[in-house]
């Protein structure tokens, strides 16, 4: 059948593109929705994994819980902010709140520091030792915390780890002073995480084109130069990304602290956020405070995301 002008300009032939049900163009309101219903099934795990053990951690701050009520023999009372009032007012809080942040913020800037380092690297290296790198790095980072603790502290065993005798240090204890625990702790923290920003800023390294990289060469900057002024900024998304991971990870450190100090050091002079809510949770039966604790660690994390992430919106930076 063969259509002339004066049949298409009557309406033969197809139908039109707009009007009628199958021109119609698709609802604003269900393709807004439309990402949310992908989205559901992980936000129900997620609500059940998370929001859920969030509420019940939020309710015990506001009890009197301790093992009394635990065991039943008196009742659950509700004390309101009383629990955080005798929270914020104990010094020790305070001191193990100072040691958190400055440690978490060491442990953190050495993680990037060296995963960069290390991604940087690979893309200089051949295949083969590039193979070996990244297999030892992940296998680092796969090993499990109390393993890789464990196996440091036999390392810096005064009397028989290897690493006094190469460095003559005799019987030197890592552990009994407070800085050299938590340096220690610290090298263990960094060895197991640094993979995890090496292989991140590694595959975002090799997405950027390499005729940028050329043209820097070509300009005569220097290697440094070049991380600075070209790589940093296009590599700043995923930076992002990996820098608030790793203040989430470094903060709430349990761990390496527990197995490492022996559970906070000597007269507790390592205690970290999460370890010291274990003690007053479990060591000492306060369960009400050792929630009050982690909900105050929660609150420390969002706000301390939230900021950065503001801080970024403002200079223009797409997530």
């Amino acid at each position: 059948m063969t259509l002339t002008v004066k049949d298409v300009r009557a309406g033969g032939g197809r139908p039109p593109l707009t009007g009628g049900r199958r021109g119609r163009p698709p609802s604003r309101h269900g393709s807004r929705w439309t990402p949310w219903l992908y989205l559901a099934p992980a936000l129900v795990v997620l609500g059940g994994l998370l929001v859920y053990p969030i509420y019940q951690l939020g309710l015990i701050s506001f009890l009197e819980y301790t093992q009394a009520q635990v065991s039943g023999g008196e009742p659950t009372s509700f004390k309101g902010l009383a629990n955080y009032a005798e929270l914020l007012g104990d010094g020790q809080f305070w001191q193990v709140l100072l040691a958190t942040v400055v440690f978490a913020a060491a442990c953190v800037l050495c993680t990037l520091a060296v995963g960069c380092a290390c991604a940087v690297l690979l893309t200089r290296i051949r295949a083969v030792p590039r193979l070996a790198l990244m297999l030892a790095a992940l296998g680092a980072w796969a090993t499990p915390a109390i393993t890789g603790s464990t196996v440091w502290v036999f390392l810096f065993d005064p009397d028989f780890g290897p690493v006094n005798r190469v460095l003559g240090l005799g019987d030197f204890s890592w552990t009994y002073e407070r800085y050299s625990a938590f340096a220690l702790v610290l090298l263990e923290v960094v060895w197991c995480s640094f993979p995890f920003v090496m292989v991140t800023v590694y595959a975002g390294i090799r997405a950027i084109p390499g005729e940028v990289l050329e043209a820097a060469a070509m300009d005569g900057a220097s290697q440094w130069r070049i991380w600075r002024s070209v790589m940093a900024p296009m590599l700043r998304p995923i930076l992002v990304v990996v820098t608030i991971q790793s203040v989430i990870w470094d903060f709430k450190v349990f761990t390496q602290i527990y197995v490492m100090t022996n559970g906070g050091g000597i007269a507790g002079q390592n205690l970290v956020l999460n370890v010291y809510a274990y003690q007053k949770a479990f060591a000492s039966s306060q369960y009400s405070l050792g929630s009050a604790i982690g909900i105050v660690m929660l609150l420390i994390l969002l706000a301390v995301t939230l900021v950065h992430l503001r801080l970024l919106r403002r200079q223009g930076e797409e997530l």
